[in-house]
């Protein structure tokens, strides 16, 4: 059976960067960011990739049938049995969706969702100093943090009761996050 981790976290708050290092570390762990799916889809200049592009280059939710798609196909074609996947759930939507697909297929199962907490101004500091692209705008940031905390209760009131949600500061040193990150997952192995 396949062990799958969700981490979520504000925009800048390194979970991408954390669940990267985690995979490296880790032979019998793959790593998928959500975005550098998305993103990767978007520079193909493909017509899904247009599409992904006009609502992401505003930091809005992509639709949800290709978020679960991108999603599904990952886990499905991951070499190894356990599987980080940061930036997913964005929205209640893309739980609910994720959450029957996990009720459909038992090859899988939800391990932790591990949300990576960190202040707006870290997040906002991040996300505006490394001018990864031209989504790194203070508009664009703004919009993406609200999509980001409008639904954070609800995601975490889902998965907070069933024992899955699992809290961790994001605002020390990368390696001090990556180390407890990278102890949690190993103790739920």
């Amino acid at each position: 059976m396949k062990k799958l981790f969700l981490i979520i976290g504000a925009p800048g708050s390194g979970k991408t960067t954390d669940a990267e290092l985690i995979a490296e570390q880790n032979d019998n762990i793959t790593h998928y960011s959500t975005g550098d799916m998305l993103r990767a889809e978007v520079a193909t200049g493909s017509d899904i990739g247009k599409e992904l592009d006009s609502y992401m280059s505003k930091g809005l939710i992509v639709p949800i049938e290709v978020a679960i798609k991108t999603i599904t196909n990952a886990i499905k074609n991951a070499p190894t049995d356990i599987i980080i996947i940061d930036g997913y759930p964005r929205s209640i939507e893309q739980l609910n969706a994720l959450d029957e697909f996990l009720h459909v297929d038992s090859s899988l199962e939800l391990t932790s969702v591990i949300e990576v907490e960190v202040s707006e101004d870290t997040a906002r500091d991040r996300v505006l100093g490394r001018n990864r692209g031209a989504d790194d705008n203070t508009e664009v940031f703004d919009n993406r943090m609200k999509v980001y905390t409008e639904p954070l209760a609800d995601i975490q009131a889902f998965y907070k009761p069933k024992n899955l949600l699992h809290v961790i500061s994001g605002e020390g040193t990368i390696e001090e996050v990556v180390s407890e990150m990278g102890s949690f997952i190993n103790s739920n192995l």
